[in-house]
């Protein structure tokens, strides 16, 4: 009951971040563009990286919203109107990645900055925490549902990436930049491959399972949690993906 009582936070995170990365995860493997998540993310995270090196971490989260809706507007911008978009995305990332290296590079713990910037340990995500992760989610899962579906054109680009934007800023500050890209598509891909149910569920479900799991064991082994949820996350995704394509060969 001990744990439970402490480690409830970090599982109800857990489920939220599933449910809500699902939703982007999907969009993002029919448009083509799998890397958009990683590049908002790492672009958010250079925000949160000069928070950190030169504001004593004042601004974070203002500073990680503007670089990832930043991010999200530059990117649906060249959606329409670039060709191999998906280059123009892994540039971007670059971009990210070593405006990070460079400004903490005169860090004493730097690397170690760097690393919570790519996987963060949410087993001990704290109440205050959890609720605000409820606060943001909630209402852009509702918009995502309800208001998403109806809009057209380029509004409905910049909504979608908007909304991206925003989720990203709460979950890179919660899990990092690789955690949610994990979580983002290795679920969706699950979820997209088989034809049986409802992609989205299969997404929540499979999703719900790899990241409890992966808690679980890190707790259990002493690991580090973040790159733990990764690796399970990708084994996962990876031998249903498999499997499926296999079961699907034999059907035919």
């Amino acid at each position: 009951m001990q744990i439970v009582d402490i480690f409830w936070p970090a599982f109800t995170l857990a489920v939220l971040l599933v449910y809500i990365h699902s939703i982007f995860g999907i969009e993002i493997i029919r448009r083509g563009v799998i890397f958009t998540d990683l590049a908002i993310g790492q672009i958010a995270a250079v925000g949160m990286a000069l928070s950190i090196a030169f504001l004593d971490g004042s601004y974070r989260t203002l500073l990680v919203l503007s670089f990832a809706v930043f991010a999200a507007l530059v990117i649906a911008w060249a959606s329409k109107n670039l060709k191999n978009v998906e280059a123009f995305i892994g540039l971007l990332y670059a971009l990210g990645i070593s405006s990070i290296m460079l400004i903490l590079a005169n860090s004493a713990e730097g690397l170690e900055i760097f690393s919570k910037l790519s996987a963060a340990d949410i087993l001990f995500t704290s109440k205050d925490e959890l609720y605000t992760s409820i606060a943001v989610y909630i209402p852009i899962s509702l918009v995502m549902f309800l208001i998403y579906p109806r809009t057209k054109g380029f509004f409905k680009e910049i909504l979608f990436f908007v909304m991206l934007a925003i989720t990203v800023t709460s979950s890179v500050q919660l899990a990092g930049v690789l955690v949610v890209f994990a979580l983002l598509i290795a679920p969706a891909y699950i979820g997209v491959v088989q034809k049986r149910f409802n992609p989205m569920v299969v997404a929540w479900v499979s999703g719900i399972f790899a990241i409890i799991t992966a808690i679980i064991g890190s707790y259990s082994y002493d690991l580090p949690t973040g790159y733990s949820i990764i690796f399970v996350m990708v084994v996962v995704s990876l031998v249903f993906v498999v499997f499926n394509e296999k079961k699907s060969l034999e059907e035919k």
